[in-house]
């Protein structure tokens, strides 16, 4: 009888610990996924400044609007934005360090997405 609850108990341990794992690696993989997006966002921002000569205006304006439009996604306020857009800037400018092959800045974009967001948020960042 002790066995049979030894060994039970070893089957409990290891559901549990692989439930703990797969856990993990779900949330690793949202976050990381998370970054990208954010990344991606304050890219499209960027380059949209750049090409269309448009001004930190936006950003309010882009935060309302995808607050009217998606109210049931959180984190774009306005100041998540100017992040994003600082998050690109501090990480994603190929013409400040001369262009990057896709397959180098891929690589560093999965490396930024394994930092959790908090992480990412520059300290001189505008709040």
């Amino acid at each position: 009888m002790t066995t049979d609850l030894t060994l039970y108990a070893d089957l409990l341990g290891d559901v549990k610990a692989r439930i703990r794992q797969a856990q993990v690696k779900a949330t690793l993989a949202a976050n990381a996924e998370m970054i990208l997006m954010y990344w991606d966002i304050g890219r499209l921002i960027t380059e949209r400044q750049q090409r269309e000569g448009w001004g930190a205006g936006v950003i309010p304006r882009l935060s309302r609007d995808l607050h009217n439009e998606l109210p049931e996604s959180k984190g774009f306020s306005e100041r998540n934005i100017k992040f994003m857009v600082q998050l690109y800037k501090e990480y994603g400018l190929g013409d400040e360090i001369g262009k990057q092959a896709v397959s180098q800045l891929e690589e560093m974009q999965q490396l930024v997405a394994r930092i959790p967001w908090g992480h990412n948020n520059p300290p001189h960042a505008a709040h």
